[in-house]
């Protein structure tokens, strides 16, 4: 055990690291020619999701090359054009039918990391070829490049007037639906907070304690978000905290006894419902969506989402995800007149075009076509 720590210790590369370097070592028809620091390197400079994400891809396309019955470090532009076919469902022969259609989105990710591992193992990369840009150019043609979109939660529901009522599934009525215990109170500082922040889910799990400092003379506060999506390098930003979300929080660390450490952590619970304990670690980033699944569905059955249907709540469930609350804060800030560099600057999002394609089912709904229906649906 003692020789097993030292050992991880004194490892300098992050774990995946190795499993990076094995996939590219395997490629590689020449192991001479690899050179195991450049492979490390490139694996610390990647984020655990990046790693993650390679590794998956490198082994579908192993799958792919062993079903063409092609070695992968021997494979061509044509297999390449030929794996891009078959994730598009151009193709019906065999090895097509075995390979599951891909977005678009996934289909060009799948080919940066194939031309990243073949480049590293100091072979061509297949993937630059004309062949495979046109094959990659037909594939998006056909299966389109708009992305599924998570449904968005705003505070109040999907409304035109900010200050109506809150309506159907909002954040309002979720914080409604969340229990009077202390796991409830876990998911209302977590509601709350993701809304103030609009934290990705890795930066929610991340979130510690010792990260916030507040509140102030006016009971609200501001939370440092560290490494993230799009600061790998960690220069960090800082997100504001409502007297609400301050107060929700308070309740929830006094609650569970948290002085220090993880801000959201797991609350165990016994078979029929009732609170075991909280856990010391944090949240594992993957169940912040199956949290908001559970409270739309309480909010179901408290009757807090008014006339909605089985069927138009199983939609709303398989719609929502992590990021639904991030995707309604961008639409209420829409719907608030906030301009879009200031979204961008407070949500810290790098692309434009991806806060855009947030606000255009808000956009249509306010547009030009919407405003002149409604002036002659009375009609």
């Amino acid at each position: 055990m003692a020789k097993t720590a030292l050992t991880r210790r004194q490892s300098t590369a992050p774990a995946g690291a190795d499993d990076v370097v094995g996939e590219v070592r395997a490629l590689a028809i020449d192991k001479a020619a690899i050179d195991p620091q450049i492979i490390a390197a490139a694996a610390r400079a990647w984020s655990p999701n990046t790693i993650r994400a390679f590794l998956s891809d490198m082994k579908l396309w192993d799958a792919w090359c062993r079903r063409a019955r092609v070695r992968a470090g021997e494979a061509t532009a044509g297999t390449v054009a030929a794996y891009i076919r078959a994730l598009s469902g151009q193709d019906n022969d065999d090895a097509a039918r075995a390979t599951p259609q891909r977005a678009a989105a996934t289909i060009a990710r799948y080919l940066v990391n194939i031309g990243w591992a073949y480049r590293m193992a100091g072979l061509g990369d297949p993937t630059a070829a004309p062949l495979v840009r046109l094959e990659h150019k037909a594939a998006r043609k056909l299966l389109g490049t708009r992305q599924t979109q998570a449904r968005g939660i705003r505070y109040k529901g999907d409304v035109s007037d900010l200050d109506a009522p809150a309506s159907g599934v909002s954040l309002a009525i979720l914080l409604k639906a969340t229990r009077r215990d202390l796991l409830g109170a876990r998911d209302r500082a977590l509601l709350l907070v993701n809304y103030d922040t609009g934290c990705r889910r890795s930066e929610l799990a991340a979130m510690r304690i010792e990260h916030i400092d507040g509140p102030d003379v006016d009971g609200a506060g501001v939370v440092e978000i560290g490494r993230s999506k799009t600061d790998q390098e960690g220069q960090g930003a800082l997100a504001y905290l409502s007297p609400a979300t301050m107060r929700a929080i308070a309740k929830w660390c006094d609650k569970a006894g948290i002085v220090r450490g993880a801000l959201f952590r797991r609350v165990e619970t016994w078979f029929d419902g009732s609170i075991r304990g909280v856990g010391e670690e944090a949240l594992n980033p993957g169940t912040i969506t199956l949290i908001y699944k559970r409270l739309i569905r309480q909010a179901f059955d408290r009757k807090l989402l008014g006339p909605m249907s089985e069927a138009e709540l199983e939609r709303w469930v398989a719609a929502v995800s992590s990021h639904s609350i991030r995707v309604g804060v961008a639409q209420d800030n829409f719907a608030a007149g906030e301009s879009l560099p200031a979204i961008m600057q407070a949500y810290r999002w790098r692309d434009p075009k991806t806060v855009m394609r947030y606000g255009a089912k808000l956009a249509a709904k306010s547009g030009a076509s919407a405003r002149l229906a409604k002036r002659f649906s009375a009609e």
